[in-house]
């Protein structure tokens, strides 16, 4: 499996026996899976098989689907069945409002026709044509985690593409380093000669070491080469990795603001900058991860 994108399309049809059937799928990103479903009258009880079969296939994304169905000409016509039971116990009712109220009056044969309920339409064979109907859906359902698929695989070349950035920035980071140590010790130095009184031995190296070790940025570069060998595993797992994708995300930018707030040279204030630059490109990437 590889990644999917929460993004895709699809549209199957397919001429039976009984007429044309077209489904269309479009899926976009979103928390949760969550199915909308637009079907003919004939083809409502197949919701829950519907659901059911994109819910075993699809783990995240808002996914419409819409079914269409025309009818041949020369297929035969669908029959009309009268529900009995509900015809004959308004009968009844009417016969005891009869006794209740002592009006006698015919029942209105035209107004129970129209009785929520009293006449449906029952297609001919129509539990051959609802199995046409799901077997075109898998392959619809098929069609739908190919393009999403191949969108996934885009989205995993971006994201490599950021990360190989990430890693080279925190390169130059750990190259600038000594150098930027040494400035400050340089800059303390030209103040200290300044001074009206010469400082207490050992006070200079003191001063130093407590400045370096407030900007001191070693552990935030470790995390981010961290980070970055964490996503590159993530991104080739077998399973759905959007959540923990996210999730690392939020690491990245952790990280690059501690880096952004210890920073006492321009190129290191930049560098935290392309980095922010660099994960919020991968976050809106990762958003439409499965």
């Amino acid at each position: 499996m590889m990644i999917h994108s929460m993004t895709g399309f699809a549209s199957v049809e397919q001429q039976s026996e009984f007429g044309r059937l077209a489904w269309e799928m479009r899926s976009v990103n979103h928390r949760y899976l969550e199915i909308g479903l637009r079907l003919p009258e004939e083809f409502r009880s197949l919701e829950p098989s519907i659901r059911d079969m994109l819910g075993a296939q699809i783990s995240r994304g808002k996914v419409d689907v819409t079914l269409r169905f025309t009818r041949n000409q020369d297929a035969t016509q669908s029959e009309l069945v009268l529900n009995t039971g509900l015809a004959q116990r308004l009968l009844d009712m009417h016969k005891e409002l009869q006794q209740l109220s002592t009006i006698r009056k015919e029942a209105d044969l035209n107004q129970l026709m129209r009785w929520p309920g009293m006449i449906s339409e029952r297609a001919p064979d129509s539990e051959s044509m609802q199995q046409a109907a799901l077997e075109l859906l898998a392959s619809g359902i098929a069609e739908l985690n190919a393009s999403r698929r191949r969108e996934g695989a885009k989205l995993v070349v971006l994201i490599q593409e950021r990360l190989d950035n990430v890693s080279a920035v925190v390169q130059q980071v750990r190259g600038w380093l000594p150098e930027i140590r040494l400035a400050l010790r340089q800059r303390l130095l030209s103040r200290i000669a300044d001074l009206p009184q010469p400082l207490e031995p050992g006070r200079l190296e003191q001063e130093v070491a407590f400045l370096a070790q407030k900007i001191d940025v070693d552990e935030e570069l470790d995390r981010l080469d961290a980070h970055v060998s964490e996503a590159r595993r993530v991104v080739a797992l077998a399973e759905p990795v959007g959540r923990r994708l996210d999730f690392l995300m939020q690491e990245f930018n952790r990280e690059s603001n501690t880096l952004s707030s210890k920073s006492i040279d321009q190129r290191s204030t930049q560098a935290a900058v392309e980095l922010k630059v660099l994960i919020e490109q991968m976050r809106e990437q990762v958003q439409n991860i499965e």
